[in-house]
């Protein structure tokens, strides 16, 4: 399973579902798995018959605006949506819920066996305002919004981006992007940067953000996206352990913590120290190295696999 869908990828889920939802009406809404839907209050069958008036982000959710109740899903890691011809079955094991519009027929489907993907009937404007976590949107913020939302707290760069409470669509994938683009390393402090990195920082997040969003949404053209993944041929960083920097060459270096990583260029953004990654770390020790060449040396002696 890849990381959960972020800003770039939901607008290009938005861009395909606009043409084919918008103006028609919910003529039937299928469950296989009701507890993909967590509320009850509206029920989901209340919204057969209603009009597609629009749709819309909330950080990482796609928002169907039925015109006054709304439909919100979550595709959190594994969902993600297909488009089908009308009243295409919904298939087994991974299918959770199906839309049936004139036409053709959206389905939300989610790989493995955890359901995190999660849908929301939500009654009005006033309490889908509730559900949104308050991030900035770095697409249409100033260079003082940006400010203001990263020194907030006082937090790591990789963390303080991937706050949806701090900024709205930024994850794993997009924030090892922007930090590389703005060569600078996941842990520094969100409070001690100087006034320019600040701005590098906020001209690197609307960069990368933007160039990924026009990219992905001219490559599928009228197409419906059948494949929607973080980890993206042409990416300077993310998912690019041991390969070199398009930049200057150095293998890209993981750190690894909890159930996520930090992908990054020891010459681009640590001024050639290595961060000390958990796993390594364990195995090394004392050892743990300062830099790419003391880290092949280490590797070599304990006999580890070297950095491609």
């Amino acid at each position: 399973m890849g990381p959960v869908p972020e800003l770039p990828d939901i607008e290009l889920y938005l861009h395909a579902l606009r043409p084919r939802l918008v103006g028609r009406l919910i003529e039937r809404i299928r469950l296989s798995s009701p507890f993909v839907v967590r509320t009850t209050t509206p029920d989901i069958h209340t919204l057969e018959g209603r009009r597609v008036a629009g749709l819309r982000r909330i950080g990482k959710r796609v928002v169907l605006d039925l015109d006054g109740p709304f439909l919100v899903i979550h595709l959190m890691i594994a969902g993600r949506f297909q488009w089908k011809p009308a009243n295409a079955p919904i298939p087994a094991r991974v299918g959770l819920l199906a839309l049936d519009v004139p036409g053709g027929t959206l389905l939300l489907t989610e790989a493995g066996t955890t359901r995190r993907a999660s849908v929301h009937v939500i009654p009005d404007e006033a309490a889908l305002a509730v559900m949104d976590p308050g991030g900035l949107e770095v697409l249409t913020a100033s260079q003082a919004q940006f400010r203001e939302a990263l020194q907030r707290e006082r937090h790591t760069l990789k963390r303080t981006l991937t706050d949806p409470g701090l900024f709205s669509g930024i994850g794993n994938a997009y924030s090892d992007e922007i930090l590389h683009r703005a060569r600078l390393s996941p842990l520094r402090l969100s409070d001690g940067l100087t006034s320019d990195e600040v701005d590098a920082l906020h001209g690197a997040a609307r960069a990368v953000l933007q160039e990924w969003r026009d990219a992905l949404i001219a490559a599928a053209g009228e197409t419906f996206p059948a494949r929607v993944t973080a980890f993206r041929d042409g990416m300077a960083a993310h998912g690019r352990y041991g390969h070199p920097c398009p930049t200057c060459g150095t293998p890209i270096q993981r750190l690894r913590y909890a159930a996520n990583e930090a992908n990054y260029c020891p010459a681009c953004q640590t001024q050639g120290r290595l961060l000390a990654d958990r796993g390594l770390s364990r195995l090394l020790k004392s050892d743990w190295p300062r830099s790419l060449d003391e880290l092949e040396r280490r590797k070599a002696a304990h006999r580890l696999p070297p950095v491609d």
